[in-house]
């Protein structure tokens, strides 16, 4: 997706990857075995490592607790035959991101499905639901997951899903996630708060651009490779917070190798502004 470029530019703050929280719990902690010491298959010691962008669970970080409606971004890499056993949600938007390796969910609405890179999942809580959420293939699984506050708490249930497309995001802003009661955009995923979500595979030197109109803000993470946003470099895993007004524009400047070819990768949410919102220990 790409609008007519403004002619100003909204404010862009870096978050470093050196300042997400990184965490690492113990196996029995989400139901699964011991850590097997050396397996070829696993890229990690340790069955799962978390990035954190906002506080969460052992967490606590008053300075750094939200960005508007997004409470909870969590970067997620789950080895191989390991899973988040089954627990309880409720009152919360949540959409998962594939990014390596495939996803299974199971949930206590009866839906069970694995997923694999570039679908989306989501899951609207409500008054509660349980689910799991599992590797059971043979490599690596990461996911990035959010968690939103709805617009309204006591909500029914609700799960759905979509298959990725790589066309769709190749090069080009992919709109996958919008409002349920906006009629003027269709998504895979609609879910219950103002907030809209896209996603870009780009190859190097590719640039795109996005307008954030008044009353907006945005969050955006670079999942692989590394771009920059109005002249700001963010490697992977890095993410920045975008306020104001106006152009982001949006430069892949370094590439991995994936399974769609090389590529920068990016994730972005936008959603209506709150003033003072972000972190205030940059």
């Amino acid at each position: 997706m790409t609008t007519t470029p403004s002619m100003t530019f909204p404010n862009i703050r870096v978050v470093p990857n050196e300042k997400l929280y990184v965490s690492e719990p113990p196996p029995y902690m989400f139901g699964n075995p011991g850590n097997p010491g050396f397996n070829p298959t696993w890229t990690n010691d340790n069955w799962l490592k978390s990035r954190f962008h906002f506080s969460f669970a052992e967490y606590h970080n008053p300075r750094n607790s939200n960005f508007g409606v997004l409470r909870v971004m969590n970067d997620d890499l789950v080895q191989p035959e390991r899973m988040f056993g089954t627990h309880p949600h409720r009152d919360m938007e949540i959409i998962t991101y594939i990014v390596d390796g495939e996803l299974t969910h199971e949930d206590s609405m009866g839906t069970k499905e694995s997923l694999g890179r570039g679908s989306i999942q989501f899951m609207t809580a409500g008054t509660g639901v349980m689910h799991s959420e599992a590797n059971d293939g043979e490599k690596p699984l990461r996911f990035i997951q959010t968690w939103i506050v709805p617009s309204e708490r006591g909500l029914t249930p609700n799960y759905g899903s979509f298959r990725g497309d790589p066309d769709l995001r190749r090069n080009q802003l992919h709109h996958l996630v919008s409002n349920v009661k906006d009629p003027s955009v269709a998504t895979p995923v609609q879910i219950n708060q103002d907030l809209d979500g896209f996603v870009s595979e780009l190859e190097q030197g590719e640039k795109l651009t996005y307008d954030l109109a008044q009353g907006r803000q945005a969050y955006m993470l670079c999942i692989e490779g590394g771009v920059t946003v109005n002249g700001k470099q963010l490697h992977k895993y890095d993410a920045c917070e975008i306020t104001g007004t106006g152009s982001v524009e949006i430069e892949a400047t370094e590439t991995e190798e994936t399974e769609h070819g090389t590529l920068a990768h990016i994730l972005l949410f936008v959603m209506a502004a709150v003033p003072g919102s972000g972190r205030s220990d940059l």
